[in-house]
């Protein structure tokens, strides 16, 4: 007489194997909010321990350029676009370069499977990690502005505006360095586009639009964050245009919404690969 295991009976296999299959199941995925509330405050605090070095350099960076600025341009429109250009680079230099090299190294690293093994929606991981880089921009933001107006003696007024300008430009450059990073088959390449990128805005963002050949004047309306330089820059005049203020802040959060869809795609694409 012969013993048969219970686990070998074509029953008890079905059972076995339906109790690891229950088993193994996920539990529900994160609600989208809740989930890019936690990649936020994790990405802020892991940006503000590695990238405080870097934001100064962003800064100091900005504040160079105006004071070399400043021996060729004295006043006027030309000021206004000085520090609007250069308040907003030092955004570009964060949410865009940097944001690029970090997903470029965390496809390159294989950390993105890491994210792809939790129940966080794709769109949780871009948009925290987009927010948290933007965020890290206002105090370097806020001290070239105000440098920048002590400098070329432009008012104070208005500056509460880049309330709207920091998160609406951030989230555009953040979108795009992000979409950089995970479609930049390895890190040196996106690396390189994030640099190519912050130089763009420093080009056409900083220098004044008016002394730019046609086609290059082309080039600074295709690039997301001449919007919040523009928005920016009405503000200096002794009466604002708001109309136009409101006009380049919703352009730019436009441009922002769809950079960072294409982040969110280009995240699964690269999670899935």
């Amino acid at each position: 007489m012969s013993v048969v295991p219970a686990e070998v009976l074509p029953g008890s296999a079905l059972a076995v194997e339906e109790t690891v299959r229950e088993a193994a199941e996920l539990g529900p995925r994160a609600r989208l909010w809740p989930a890019l509330a936690a990649v936020y405050r994790a990405q802020l605090s892991r940006a503000r321990v590695a990238r405080i070095p870097l934001l100064f350099v962003a800064t100091f960076q900005s504040i160079g350029i105006m004071i070399l600025m400043r021996g060729v341009v004295d006043g006027g429109g030309e000021a206004q676009a000085v520090v609007a250009g250069s308040s907003v680079l030092v955004v570009a230099f964060v949410a865009l370069n940097l944001l690029a090299q970090y997903f470029g190294q965390l496809r390159a690293s294989g950390g993105l499977d890491h994210y792809a093994t939790l129940p966080v929606p794709p769109a949780a991981v871009v948009l925290g990690a987009a927010g948290a880089y933007a965020s890290f921009t206002v105090p370097g933001t806020v001290v070239t502005a105000v440098f920048g107006c002590v400098l070329f003696g432009l008012p104070f007024a208005h500056l509460w505006v880049l309330i709207a300008v920091i998160p609406l430009a951030g989230a555009a450059l953040a979108g795009l360095g992000a979409a950089l990073g995970l479609l930049a088959p390895r890190p040196e390449l996106a690396t390189l586009l994030g640099q190519l990128g912050m130089s763009a805005a420093l080009l056409l963002g900083v220098l004044p639009a008016d002394r730019m050949p046609e086609a290059v004047r082309f080039a600074r309306d295709l690039l997301p964050s001449t919007y919040g330089v523009e928005a920016f820059a009405r503000t200096f005049g002794p009466d604002p245009d708001w109309a136009f203020v409101l006009g380049d802040l919703a352009v730019c959060g436009v441009v922002g919404v769809v950079s960072l869809a294409v982040a969110t795609w280009a995240y699964r694409r690269a999670a899935v690969r």
